[in-house]
């Protein structure tokens, strides 16, 4: 961050990926792996950039890990640079239990019980206006901006020549009204990018899974627009129609 400013950088940020955690019941074990989930997913990377110290709690989960003696003078300010915006890569939220081990400290996740994409994932477009809620509510009015969501399913080209992708559609439109939901609450959303415009090489599934609105033909590398992008498409164009945007804005 330092030298990026000293070089004159504006609107300079960090992405994060954010996962909200639920209990399973109302157990207070349950409660307090929630905690620990959350403290370990989300916490230990929001509070030392944007509160300028890691969490006390989670300090004393890791005790028999580190006792952060890695963190030298001077650190934390530097981590906690001021930052322009704060993006929020959200797929799923988590639901999270204990495990069956009485008495230990281990606790278990697994995707909400809804409609699983191609990864495995749960559907929950409402976690992604609580995850925004929450960070407008728990570090103040940064900018945000959505940097990743979207889905995976197993696209296929039809005898029509076209990609049907229904569920995409379904799920990013969900989504985008989770977005708009917060925004009408006050959240200073800035900008939503879906993952992704293009199917693309993913990390550890190679090209096995298609998050695209646009199709890839790996073969010939033939490019086609799936309904979802079409979607996508006339949703931005009636939406700068609707506010009096000049074309190409």
């Amino acid at each position: 961050m330092q030298a990026l400013r000293a070089r004159g950088a504006e609107q300079v940020g960090i992405t994060l990926n954010l996962t909200p955690m639920t209990p399973a019941d109302d157990h207070p074990a349950v409660a307090d792996a929630v905690r620990r989930a959350d403290g370990l997913h989300n916490r230990l990377f929001l509070d030392p950039l944007l509160r300028g110290r890691y969490p006390d709690d989670v300090r004393r989960d890791l005790a028999a890990v580190t006792d952060f003696g890695f963190e030298q003078d001077g650190d934390a300010a530097i981590i906690a640079a001021p930052l322009d915006l704060l993006g929020v890569n959200y797929y799923q939220r988590q639901v999270v239990t204990t495990s069956a081990m009485p008495g230990a400290a281990i606790l278990a996740t697994r995707p909400t019980e809804s409609p699983l994409t191609a990864m495995g994932w749960g559907t929950d477009p409402d976690g992604l206006g609580d995850l925004l809620r929450r960070l407008h509510r728990e570090y103040g009015d940064l900018p945000l901006y959505v940097t990743e969501n979207g889905a995976a399913y197993d696209d296929v080209v039809g005898p029509d020549d076209a990609v049907h992708d229904p569920e995409r559609t379904a799920y990013l439109a969900a989504h985008f009204a989770s977005a708009a939901g917060a925004i009408s609450d006050g959240v200073p959303l800035r900008g939503y990018f879906v993952w992704s415009l293009m199917d693309n090489f993913e990390w550890a599934h190679g090209y096995s899974k298609r998050f695209g609105i646009v199709y890839v033909d790996y073969a010939t590398q033939q490019r086609r627009i799936k309904d979802s992008g079409r979607w996508y498409a006339d949703l931005l164009r009636a939406h700068r129609d609707a506010h009096g945007v000049a074309s190409g804005s």
